[in-house]
């Protein structure tokens, strides 16, 4: 009897300590997406049905979540080394098998691996891993620093500069710029919380900020210039044309722009009606699914969604101020990094303030590989959670 009662209090114990918050605003993301993806077939240009396949993802990457949350981010930290040097050898074999069935093109980058029926992109995960190495370099250097000056400022600058090197460059060869910002956006946002004195960070993001400016200025008005200093090739400053002038350029692949904020702008207040939308945009329900959602829901259900995904920020935040050690804060806060700019990255690509880059909107666009990477994230934030809550009723 003794026996029973204690497994009936470690059960009791297991179950107290997970985050059912995080859990149920991902569940809800992910009634959001399958109800918005099942509106996106009715337009016609899909055979599969995506619906089901979007659930079959869902509950992969929950199982995902479920089991890595078991996994102590002491376990994690110990073999950093090595999940880094397994992240960075799945972008090397990219680079060195061109082509391949194993390895094909799709949409003109070399970014997936094929297995079967199922293919998978790397680089996905490797965002999660990059963020898991930051995490632990930066509160290493801090735990073990001689002094507070720009000297110490600069070591921690050129070690995190050191990781992002080599994942960067495989994924710059897989002509693979979304998720190249991707990364800016990860160490720009743990560079500020790192401890970097802001005499050195200030004058790094001007730089970038004026070399930025200047591109695009010299993009639209002297783009001779931009092709013969930077090697720029005529398809590629298109693009930036097609995002700037949508219907000058639509035969040129400034359409999906274009109905893009054709389809946004008719959702009005309160949108078209659930499944009612009638706009084409091609692959919609992928990279493009916003403009579902503003056209059926209007300017309440954008808002509602965008809600949501700040809501998912704020407590991952709120975990992160929580957390009992710096390299589970800096993980967070590097995955809110993330998150952040690829939901702005995404949405605002809809709407034209963003040029096109081909960024899905996190937990809502279709997608396997973009979906479980995101999901083992979650199951990191609620292993810290889990253990936090492990160690603080322990107290």
């Amino acid at each position: 009897m003794e026996r029973q009662d204690r497994s009936t209090r470690e059960k009791n114990f297991f179950f107290a300590r997970i985050d059912y918050v995080l859990i149920a605003i991902i569940a809800v993301l992910a009634v959001i997406s399958v109800v918005v993806i099942t509106s996106a077939m009715t337009s016609n240009q899909y055979i599969g049905d995506f619906r089901m396949r979007q659930i079959v993802f869902y509950v992969i990457g929950f199982g995902i979540a479920f089991v890595v949350m078991v996994i102590p981010m002491t376990l994690m930290k110990q073999y950093i080394w090595l999940i880094y040097g397994a992240g960075v050898l799945s972008l090397l074999v990219l680079f060195i098998m061109p082509d391949t069935p194993f390895t094909p093109i799709i949409n003109g980058a070399q970014s997936w691996y094929r297995i079967g029926g199922l293919s998978l992109q790397p680089s996905e995960f490797v965002k999660i891993i990059y963020i898991l190495t930051l995490a632990y370099v930066i509160s290493q250097h801090n735990q073990f620093k001689q002094s507070n000056d720009l000297i110490e400022d600069f070591k921690l600058l050129f070690k995190m500069v050191l990781v992002t090197a080599l994942p960067l460059f495989f994924i710059l060869s897989q002509n693979d710029l979304g998720t190249v910002l991707v990364f800016i956006a990860i160490i720009l946002g743990m560079v500020v919380v790192s401890g970097i004195s802001w005499w050195l960070i200030l004058p790094t993001l001007i730089v970038f900020v004026s070399i930025g400016v200047t591109t695009i200025l010299g993009i639209l008005y002297r783009p001779d210039i931009i092709q013969n200093l930077l090697g720029v090739q005529s398809y590629q400053l298109e693009r930036i044309y097609t995002w700037l002038r949508p219907y000058e350029y639509f035969r040129e692949g400034g359409f999906q722009l274009a109905n893009s904020l054709q389809a946004i702008g008719s959702g009005g207040l309160q949108g078209q009606g659930y499944g009612q939308g009638s706009i084409y945009i091609p692959e919609n329900h992928t990279d493009f699914i916003f403009t579902i959602i503003g056209e059926e829901f209007g300017f309440i259900g954008s808002t509602v969604v965008i809600m949501i995904l700040f809501v998912l920020m704020l407590h991952l935040a709120r975990i992160a101020s929580a957390s009992m050690d710096s390299f589970s804060a800096y993980f967070i806060v590097g995955y809110i990094s993330m998150l952040m700019f690829q939901v702005f990255q995404n949405i605002g690509m809809t709407i034209q303030l963003l040029p096109i880059t081909g960024l899905p909107l996190p937990f809502l666009s279709y997608g396997g590989t973009a979906l479980w990477s995101n999901m083992l994230a979650i199951g990191i934030v609620l292993s810290i959670q889990f253990y936090r809550m492990r160690y603080k009723t322990a107290i």
